[in-house]
């Protein structure tokens, strides 16, 4: 009974997660504008989306801005969590309580504060203003991702890799950096999806020429979202469904192979 039950409530969290997505993706092949009524099936949604020049002019900006945070957010937020982790204790859990508040912050009141910060400053909103304020959101998701692996990560090893003749730079890339690898690509994910999903922080810190995908697509629906839109979810939900796929499955083989020697050691 109980196991009937379990099922039964882990089905009805997934049909309320990707029914949604089920409903858009079908309805992008639908040969009407309607959003409740089937009509014939077609590929024109998707043909009218590469020749729609806002829209694929929206999605470039949203990616170049996304890819160019993410990365440095990521080098900043990995040298900032080796930082702090070499703090005592007293000042590193202070440091860390600091670098939550942006993440439980309202997204409003941050890209309220950034964008009262830029004017003030005299910097004129487009996309280095854009860049710099995805830059600061995403910085605390790479930190909070990095400092677990570095807590994980045996001290002993960077000092033995110098004790061995490597410089400490030399140590920190060959020992350190592929140790907590699994956490940097973590907080580059998140940095880089939290980045193309923004639309609060962008709307408020970005110029008339610096229009990503969620603002059109917000412009959109003072008037009709249109079908395009549905195709265009649909894409980027499949990429996003096949890169975690491929995650995994690399995860999973990495796992198999750890198994395995560990099994042959004993």
């Amino acid at each position: 009974m109980s196991k009937a039950l379990s099922r039964i409530y882990v089905g009805l969290v997934y049909l309320f997660l990707y029914a949604p997505i089920a409903v858009l993706i079908i309805f992008s092949f639908n040969s009407s504008k309607s959003r409740n009524v089937w009509t014939g099936f077609t590929f024109d949604w998707y043909l009218k989306l590469f020749n729609n020049e806002t829209i694929i002019s929206s999605l470039f900006n949203t990616l170049l801005v996304a890819a160019v945070s993410s990365v440095v957010a990521t080098v900043i937020g990995t040298a900032a969590a080796v930082g702090i982790h070499a703090m005592n204790k007293n000042l590193r859990a202070a440091v860390v309580n600091v670098t939550y508040l942006p993440v439980i912050n309202p997204e409003i009141v941050t890209g309220v504060s950034l964008m009262l910060l830029f004017v003030f400053v005299g910097v004129k909103l487009g996309f280095t203003t854009l860049i710099i304020a995805h830059i600061t959101f995403n910085v605390p998701y790479v930190i909070l991702n990095v400092i677990p692996k570095l807590r994980q990560m045996d001290s002993h090893l960077y000092e033995a890799a110098q004790d061995l003749g490597c410089d400490p730079a030399k140590a920190f890339f060959r020992v350190v950096i592929p140790e907590i690898m699994p956490g940097i690509i973590t907080g580059f994910l998140m940095a880089f999806t939290y980045s193309i999903d923004d639309f609060v922080i962008s709307y408020f810190t970005s110029g008339p020429s610096s229009q990503t995908l969620p603002i059109t697509i917000f412009s959109m629906t003072r008037k009709k979202v249109s079908p395009e839109i549905n195709a265009l979810s649909a894409i980027i939900f499949v990429i996003v469904l096949v890169i975690l796929i491929l995650m995994n499955i690399k995860d999973s083989n990495i796992y198999r192979k750890r198994i395995k020697k560990e099994a042959e050691r004993i």
